[in-house]
């Protein structure tokens, strides 16, 4: 069986890394909410995270770990939005030059903060196969690195950061739920977590219109999504090379939810919490109200993946 992508030394030598460019996010929690699910729900808040969502950590684990040579000639990479932003600011903090791809129908405040960080989107067709071959021709011109969004070691690594963090603050855990579009959250969370915490069950949460992931699960293989309009505009892409196997093999279930659950998770949490979700960030919420039966009376983390919602969204 072929080595997995990063092992527990990877994410401890990332949090070593990164620790003075990224927030030790808090975790929240609601009694009324409690009260309503049935379970006790911690929010792990990378909403709160630089650039509003954890892709900093690994954006920033990924660019500091290069060599001289080739951070010299940039970075380079495709996104829906928050690991565009992530890299531009590890770049700025580099000192180096980076190249972003994103699809046409990014939210627009996710285009608003590259352009903030002073890097002008190269737009491209909203589809997995488009945005990679953008990237290769700019890969080619420019002699950059690629920083892949999820399917690369130490962006991986750097997002295995979040549960790390999050077994230090919590003391009872039975559950963790993770939402999924790339997989390198999910993978560097189930790499902590099962390696320190075997115990604790570690579920995927994803949107019936983008299920690539749970789809995968039963076929054994990468699977395409082929529909790309979910609210949950960072979950829309597929399962990587490197993230799928990890996946695969530890994961214990891939929870659906639909887009009405979507929205509803996004409002409440802003209504409880006092913080802002985007819907990706939600997923796992949404989880719980349409999956309350196995949580009842546990205590179950959820990773608020992102803030950065589109002012214009229906979950606003």
């Amino acid at each position: 069986m072929k080595q997995p992508a990063i092992d527990l030394n990877d994410v401890r030598l990332a949090s070593e890394r990164i620790r003075p460019w990224i927030r030790n996010t808090p975790v929240l929690s609601s009694e009324s909410l409690d009260q309503d699910l049935g379970c006790h729900v911690h929010f792990k808040c990378e909403n709160l995270q630089h650039i509003g969502a954890f892709k900093a950590r690994g954006a920033c684990n990924a660019v500091l770990n290069l060599s001289d040579h080739a951070a010299a000639s940039g970075v380079l990479t495709h996104s829906s939005g928050n690991h565009a932003a992530a890299l531009a600011r590890a770049a700025r903090i580099r000192g180096i030059e980076a190249h972003i791809v994103m699809p046409v129908n990014s939210a627009e405040v996710k285009l608003a903060a590259v352009r903030r960080l002073g890097v002008a989107p190269i737009l491209c067709e909203p589809t997995a196969e488009a945005r990679e071959i953008r990237a290769a021709e700019l890969l080619e011109k420019t002699g950059a690195t690629l920083i892949h969004p999820f399917d690369n070691p130490d962006v991986i690594a750097g997002q295995g950061t979040v549960a790390l963090e999050l077994l230090s603050q919590l003391n009872r855990i039975d559950a963790v739920i993770c939402p999924v579009g790339g997989g390198g959250l999910l993978s560097g969370t189930l790499t902590v977590i099962k390696t320190l915490r075997p115990d604790v069950a570690v579920y995927a949460a994803e949107p019936e219109w983008a299920n690539d992931c749970a789809r995968g699960m039963k076929s054994g293989r990468i699977e395409l999504n082929d529909r790309f309009d979910t609210i949950a505009d960072g979950l829309r892409t597929p399962l990587g090379q490197l993230t799928f196997p990890i996946i695969h093999s530890l994961v214990d279930d891939v929870l659906l939810v639909d887009e009405t659950s979507i929205i509803t998770a996004t409002q409440t949490i802003k209504r409880e919490l006092r913080v802002v979700a985007e819907p990706s960030g939600a997923v796992p919420l949404a989880a719980i109200m349409q999956h309350r039966e196995l949580f009842l009376g546990r205590h179950v983390a959820v990773i608020i993946s992102g803030g950065n919602i589109d002012p214009t969204s229906p979950a606003a």
